[in-house]
């Protein structure tokens, strides 16, 4: 008999949610990949490249012109210096990265603490690597990280902290006082920090992104991981990058290069090309998905739905519980079914899910598709 080392995983609730609009032809806010395709200047250098025989093996850490291109991002978005040879490296997506980084550094018995609603990876890497994760959860509707009770969750077995900013699912950000609280107990228990950063640029009204990489204390120590598929509207590329200290990188990569051992050449060819000669796509990028927020809550102001401008992400937390008493998961699935929208419900991000009522709505789509989905929720 096959004894599981992931009992109680199933499916993701990303593939049950887009199976489930497909099946009912609703319109699928759930998942989170735009309808529309990436920058077509981005798709011809992709495609110039596999018309020219840059078909095989690129180098385990990426390309070197891409890590350099990404050293100069850093460098001019956040003040930061990081060495392309030794502290970058490119992975076949955000989700692979963390992969890395957790089996990398966490043995069997150690503890990793992450935020609840946590992203649905984060937990089976812990686990695979034969570690507990200890959840901590973020109470709604603030969902803000209460450091005290970080402080009082952390044992002589604690060996990494996993956040996540912009946030997902909630849309909510970290500020330069979390990290600074962060760093504090990092530095006083040695602790390594995964900091998941995939939304970097997907933040609003005019705030900055907090990141890791800008902390010294924190930058010394922290695995950071990003994904061009969110930043260019390409997720189905898979691909990212995880930036960290030479010793921790060295380490990552002896489990990269076993996992995946590269990404697809053609594609770090086409992002390194655009990166140079569109640097203005990262400074329009909130702009564009703000208008897109603006325009989705706006058009279901009028619902009951009631919510908080999403901070960050391309995600929009709803609280329904004036429209249902149902549990989330059931809700989701009537909304598809009877309504026609498909949304995420919050609380399969949770050990233990709180009384509150929420399900999380994708708007990084076409404005027609986020106009006619909330068409069909004003009239709940």
């Amino acid at each position: 008999m096959i004894k599981s080392k992931l009992p109680h995983v199933g499916t993701t609730i990303f593939t049950v949610m887009s199976q489930m609009a497909a099946e009912h032809g609703a319109i699928n806010l759930s998942q989170g990949f735009p309808d529309y395709d990436g920058p077509a200047a981005l798709k011809d250098r992709v495609k110039h490249y596999i018309d020219h025989g840059y078909n095989q093996y690129p180098p385990m850490a990426g390309i070197p012109r891409l890590r350099e291109a990404i050293a100069r991002k850093l460098e001019n978005c956040y003040g930061v210096s990081a060495d392309p040879d030794t502290e970058i490296t490119v992975t076949p997506g955000a989700t692979e990265a963390i992969y890395c980084a957790v089996t990398a550094v966490i043995e069997a018995g150690d503890e990793v603490i992450m935020f609840d609603p946590a992203y649905d990876s984060y937990e089976p890497a812990v686990l695979l690597a034969g570690a507990k994760p200890v959840h901590i959860p973020l109470e709604p509707p603030a969902y803000r990280i209460d450091w005290e009770r970080v402080a009082k969750a952390i044992t002589p077995r604690t060996r990494m902290i996993m956040i996540n900013s912009p946030h997902n699912p909630t849309g909510t950000v970290i500020t330069a006082g979390d990290l600074d609280a962060l760093a504090a107990l990092a530095e006083k228990h040695d602790l390594i920090v995964c900091s998941d950063e995939v939304y970097e640029h997907l933040i609003y009204d005019g705030a900055k992104h907090a990141t890791v990489l800008a902390h010294p204390t924190l930058r010394a120590r922290a695995y950071v991981v990003f994904s061009f598929g969110k930043t260019y509207h390409v997720t189905g590329w898979k691909t990212g990058y995880c930036v960290a200290p030479a010793a921790l990188t060295t380490e990552m990569r002896k489990v990269h290069q076993f996992v995946t051992f590269v990404g697809i050449q053609p594609i770090q060819q086409g992002l390194a090309d655009f990166m140079d000669a569109h640097p203005e796509h990262l400074t329009e990028l909130p702009h564009f998905y703000q208008r897109k927020r603006d325009l989705f809550n706006a058009a279901i102001a009028d619902s009951r739905f009631v919510f908080e401008p999403s901070a960050g992400t391309y995600f929009q937390l709803v609280d329904y519980s004036a429209i249902s008493e149902l549990p989330d998961r059931e809700f989701a699935a009537w909304l598809t079914r009877e309504v026609g929208v498909a949304a995420i419900p919050v609380s399969v991000f949770y050990e233990t899910p709180p009384a509150a009522r929420y399900v999380r709505f994708c708007f990084c789509k076409e404005d027609e598709t986020l106009q006619k989905a909330a068409a069909r929720l004003v009239g709940l």
